[in-house]
């Protein structure tokens, strides 16, 4: 791998904006923009650009407001565009592990938080089912004390849409379901992960029925996110 020096990286120090969305939105672009630019000929490169930028996000943004919802959508776009070219990357499973590692530990210190759905990407990152299993394992026990009827402030785990994603990526699927069923809330955003693995076994009425049983539960789309 080449030396590079990332230019974006110096504009996402910590607290590098004030409170306006216009510079952040236009330097989130600018950087995308680059790690795109750098991925068209050393691939790899360019996955640890894009590790870097979304280590460094979160922290640069702390001070700009985000009630206008722009700079939030902004952030989304340039997930959807770099969480390909991290797992596109050729790179071992150790060098990827690392890479979720790190990830883990940038949406831990993500405290607005601007980074929160990449937990809904981890069973992508993964790239491999041991590893999502692995992840799975890590975090299962985990969710399922949060989600305990004794447990205090319970429902809330920043890791629990990466225990989701990763036991249905690791084909978990009945596992998946059951961690479902314990949670204290019938949130869409979790219960959409159920109507997936029903659908991918086969189970269509199932999982339609799923779905309505989740109506007006937070999101509108129901049955759309499986294809149904």
């Amino acid at each position: 791998m080449s030396t590079y020096k990332w230019h974006f990286s110096p504009s996402f120090r910590r607290h590098a904006f004030g409170w306006r969305s216009d510079a952040p939105i236009q330097r989130i672009k600018e950087a995308v923009t680059e790690i795109k630019q750098v991925c068209r000929k050393e691939p790899v490169l360019a996955a640890e650009g894009a590790m870097t930028f979304l280590e460094k996000l979160s922290p640069a943004l702390e001070h700009v407001d985000s009630s206008s919802g722009a700079i939030g959508t902004a952030v989304n776009r340039a997930i959807d565009t770099l969480v390909p070219i991290i797992t596109k990357a050729k790179v071992d499973q150790q060098v990827r592990q690392r890479w979720l590692e790190r990830l883990w530990s940038a949406i831990q210190d993500d405290d607005m938080p601007y980074i929160e759905n990449l937990g809904d990407y981890w069973g992508e990152l993964c790239v491999s089912t041991e590893l999502a299993s692995t992840w799975a394992d890590e975090f299962l026990p985990l969710v399922e004390q949060v989600w305990s009827p004794t447990a205090s402030g319970r429902g809330y785990f920043k890791g629990t849409s990466i225990c989701l994603a990763s036991l249905y990526a690791a084909g978990r699927f009945d596992e998946l379901l059951a961690l479902i069923d314990k949670a204290p809330f019938k949130w869409w955003h979790y219960r959409e992960w159920g109507v997936k693995a029903l659908a991918i076994m086969g189970k269509k009425v199932e999982a339609i029925r799923y779905a309505e049983d989740s109506r007006g539960r937070n999101d509108p789309r129901l049955a759309d996110c499986a294809g149904l």
